[in-house]
Order: C-alpha cells, then sequence, then structure tokens
C-alpha cells in the first residue's frame, strides 16, 4: 500500500486527474444504479425484482460516497450531482443508454460492475486516504451483485440458443467499452500512476480479464479474442476520461433529481 499523498500538495495536473477518476466512478455508479432501477419491475421473479432494487441502493449509495470524496479538493459535491448536464457526465460509456433486456442487464452485472469493481479495488489500495478507508464497504456490496450476475448469466448460458446469442450481444457491444476504460493511458492516467493513486492500466486490464474470461466463455465469447484486438481509443475523451458520448437525456434527469427538484433537501 502507498504513503498517503497530500492532498494540498497536490499540482494542478495532479488534483485534476484525482478529480476525474473520482468523478468517473461516481457518475457510473450513479448510472449503474438507475440501470439497476429500470429493472425493479421487469424482473423474471419477484425475488430477482427485490434483488435489483438492493442493488440499485447500493450503487446510488457508493455514488454518494464518491461524491463527498470531491470535498478532499475543495469541491461542492452538490452541484455536481445535481446540477451538470449529460455533456459533462464521465460515466462508463456502456451505461449511455438503458439496457434493452434482461440478458444485457444480467451481462452488465459481470461486465461493467466488475470492471467497475476492478477499479474500485485498485483505488482502496492507493495512496488516496479517503478511498482506503471508504471503498472496501463498497466492494464488499459488490461482491453480491457480481456473484448474482455470474449465477444469472451461466443459467442464461445454459437456457437455449436465442438466450446466449443475446449473452453474445451485449457482450459485443459492453466488454470493448470496459476494456477503453480500464486501459486508458493518457496524461491523467500516467499522473495517477505517478501518485500511487492507481496502478498501471496493464494491471488492471489483467485483473479484469482473470475475473470474466470463464463466466464469458459460457456465453460463447472469446474473451482472449477480445482482449487481443482491444488497443486505445483513437477518439477518447481524456477531460472526462471516458469514450466520446453522453447519456440520455431522461437517465440524467433521474440522476439529477430533476423532476423533484423544488422538493430537494440536502
Amino acid at each position: 500500500m502507498s504513503d498517503a499523498i497530500n492532498v494540498d500538495a497536490l499540482s494542478d495536473g495532479g488534483r485534476a486527474a484525482l478529480e476525474r477518476l473520482i468523478l468517473s466512478l461516481a457518475d457510473s455508479k450513479r448510472l449503474m444504479g438507475i440501470r439497476y432501477s429500470d429493472w425493479i419491475l421487469g424482473s423474471p421473479s419477484v425475488e430477482t425484482g427485490i434483488a435489483t432494487s438492493s442493488m440499485t441502493q447500493d450503487e446510488w449509495g457508493h455514488a454518494r460516497l464518491l461524491y463527498a470524496m470531491l470535498k478532499q479538493l475543495d469541491i461542492d459535491p452538490v452541484p455536481i450531482e445535481h446540477d451538470r448536464t449529460a455533456e459533462a457526465y464521465a460515466n462508463l460509456s456502456a451505461l449511455d443508454e438503458p439496457f434493452e433486456d434482461w440478458a444485457a442487464l444480467v451481462a452488465s452485472m459481470v461486465i461493467v460492475d466488475g470492471a467497475l469493481s476492478v477499479a474500485l479495488d485498485a483505488f482502496s489500495e492507493g495512496a488516496f486516504a479517503p478511498a482506503r478507508q471508504r471503498v472496501p464497504k463498497m466492494l464488499a456490496e459488490e461482491r453480491f451483485h457480481v456473484s448474482l450476475g455470474v449465477a444469472w448469466f451461466r443459467r442464461l448460458a445454459a437456457a437455449s440458443e436465442e438466450a446466449r446469442a443475446l449473452l453474445r450481444a451485449a457482450t459485443d457491444r459492453q466488454l470493448p467499452a470496459a476494456l477503453v476504460w480500464l486501459a486508458a493511458d493518457d496524461e491523467s492516467s500516467r499522473e495517477l500512476v505517478e501518485l500511487g493513486v492507481m496502478p498501471p492500466p496493464e494491471s488492471l486490464t489483467t485483473a479484469f480479464r482473470a475475473s470474466v474470461r470463464d463466466v464469458l466463455a459460457e456465453g460463447d465469447a472469446d474473451v482472449n479474442a477480445y482482449f487481443d484486438a482491444a488497443g486505445p481509443a483513437s477518439d477518447w475523451d481524456s477531460t472526462r476520461g471516458r469514450a466520446p458520448g453522453q447519456p440520455d437525456a431522461d437517465s440524467v434527469d433521474r440522476a439529477r433529481g430533476a423532476k423533484n427538484r423544488a422538493l430537494f433537501v440536502e
């Protein structure tokens, strides 16, 4: 574990890199919660709907804890949570649009939530003290998300050719986005490595590959081929730390609480 950094002594570049990382994780958690919430009433069973509701609450709680870390950089998290437009969101791009079927949500539990867990695990072992203190509890809750995703992925993969085809289609969309996000090697990511806040990108992708390889193979995905084909994004948005694009407007309105703004109490 790296020695804790002195946030007050960070360079402008170091502060910007840390802010970008926190926003990327927090925005992804907030949007992951939205995507889970979409399926509370559309899950295959009442029990699964209850589990999805629980995961929604977990993700929103994780997002709030991450946004609160911005206070360490003298940034007020309230306008960050409630006033930004969709163009400013730094979430993993696989979360930009609602998942069109249950198989896509299941795949996201393994791929998208799995990628976030790998990044959070690394963040919890780095030199930013608030992450050391707060992220381990998130990871304990994330283990339930991943275990449910793995169980459902295997169930669907064994169910029918149609179910496997839906899983493969979701994997084709989500896995490249997760790899690009984890493997980003730009000025900010290198700054975080130098500070000891995060490990090199190849360490993240190696851990992620090990975590998803076996289960995705059950859905007919050649994970090695995905990883071998992965490369740096030619159109990477280094300001937000994500692929170009933005989440859909309705999801951002929900994330910001825009429809209930008159009732907002902080």
